[in-house]
């Protein structure tokens, strides 16, 4: 009875056990289930607090974003494209004004080079300084090319065309305008050539002396040293060369300056482009025909040899560079070969190469009076000397005209 106590107590020790395990055993369960449970409900919480947007919404909002990204792009690109067309339209503005400030300060470096050159031109001769500061601005110096020989053709021109004793004081003063007959010395210097025209001035007092030997062969070199002497003697607009054959008509002439004040360098006359004659013996022969390409070939454009003018600047220019300006045989391809490569406005005026009567009579009777009249045929008037006269009543202008003048 005893032993059965002690296997019931026994028993029963062991089922206290067995349940003490078993208990410990759910709560090792329980905890997994709990954890389980509360990572369940955690994902469902979060899945309420973040729900994922739709597809379509996905869809809505990046079409948003991307025309929000057009419009912005779309300004971008338009104030681009807008700062593109103002910086295109300042690019001409820029260089214009670049060009404007190009021509002014050339437009200084020539009169400071001109000045310059007059002062020491002045002081070769021996005029004080401030005498040379001090020149009268003249409109215009007209030289008429002459020879030893051309006595008679100067005496046709006195007679017609260019004013004479107090009217050409008077010319000067009044209207600006200096007209001299321009030569050089004689091979021997000194010789009876050079007594003769030193009497003819002393009566006339209209000549320009250079220092220049004459020669028919040296027209170039007379012309160079002509534009030279007249810009150191005087302060002009304009400086014009004229042959002692052709007929001027003063007011014409000035009338056509006047119109062309505003263009620093202007190169005014009658422009032409003839053959260059590589055959010797014949007129106008041009030694240097090689250099103007192949046979046949024609010159540049140039102002006829009769008369042509050229404003002050580009004066001052052959005086600064005279050293180095390179003569042709003639003179006029020679002047025009001097202003190539430089900013030169060519003015052709057909007014400053009519031909003589018929021709300048039917302009002058329709009012379109000719600067300057000669016969192409000879390079000037045909016999000056005789018909001067005669072209200057059918061709002339008013003997009034050059008084009321204003140019």
């Amino acid at each position: 009875m005893s032993f059965n106590k002690s296997r019931g107590a026994a028993a029963a020790v062991l089922g206290g056990g067995d349940e003490l395990v078993l208990r410990g055993t759910i709560s090792k369960k329980w905890t997994f289930l709990l954890c389980l449970g509360s990572f369940c409900i955690g994902l469902i919480f979060t899945n309420r607090m973040w729900t994922m947007p739709e597809p379509k919404e996905i869809i809505r909002r990046s079409a948003l974003e991307v025309n929000k990204m057009n419009l912005v792009s779309g300004d971008c690109a338009q104030k681009s494209i807008m700062e593109q067309k103002d910086i295109i339209g300042e690019v001409p503005r820029t260089q214009d004004a670049i060009q404007a400030l190009d021509k002014t300060i050339s437009n200084l470096e020539m009169e400071l080079a001109s000045a310059k050159a007059s002062q020491e031109e002045s002081e070769l001769n021996g005029a004080p300084l401030s005498e040379s500061m001090g020149k009268r601005r003249y409109f215009m110096v007209i030289g008429i090319n002459t020879a030893f020989s051309s006595r008679k053709r100067r005496d046709s021109v006195r007679a017609t065309w260019m004013p004479q004793g107090d009217r050409r004081r008077k010319l000067e003063e009044e209207k600006g305008i200096i007209i001299r007959f321009v030569i050089g010395h004689s091979a021997t210097s000194g010789g009876i050539l050079d007594r003769a025209i030193d009497a003819e001035d002393r009566k006339h007092g209209d000549f320009m002396r250079l220092d220049h030997v004459e020669g028919y062969l040296e027209l170039a070199a007379k012309t160079k040293s002509f534009f030279v002497t007249a810009l150191s003697m005087w302060d002009a607009e304009y400086y014009i060369k004229v042959d002692d054959d052709v007929h001027v008509n003063i007011a014409t002439l000035g009338n056509i300056l006047g119109k062309h004040r505003s263009k620093p360098r202007a190169y005014i006359g009658c422009m032409k482009s003839g053959p260059v004659l590589a055959q010797k013996g014949v007129r106008y022969h041009e030694p240097e025909y090689w250099k103007f390409g192949e046979w046949g070939n024609k010159y540049f454009r140039h102002a006829t040899g009769q008369l042509y003018a050229i404003s002050k600047d580009l004066a001052s220019y052959i005086s600064i560079n005279q050293h180095v300006l390179h003569k042709y045989a003639n003179e006029d391809v020679s002047l025009g070969a001097w202003f190539i490569g430089l900013d030169v406005e060519h003015i052709d005026d057909r007014r400053l190469c009519c031909g003589t009567q018929p021709d300048c009579e039917w302009k002058a009777q329709a009012g379109n009076v000719c600067a300057a009249s000669f016969d192409w045929s000879c390079s000037g008037i045909c016999k000056s000397a005789d018909r001067m006269k005669e072209v200057h009543q059918r061709c002339g202008e008013n003997d009034n005209a050059i008084w009321n003048a204003k140019f």
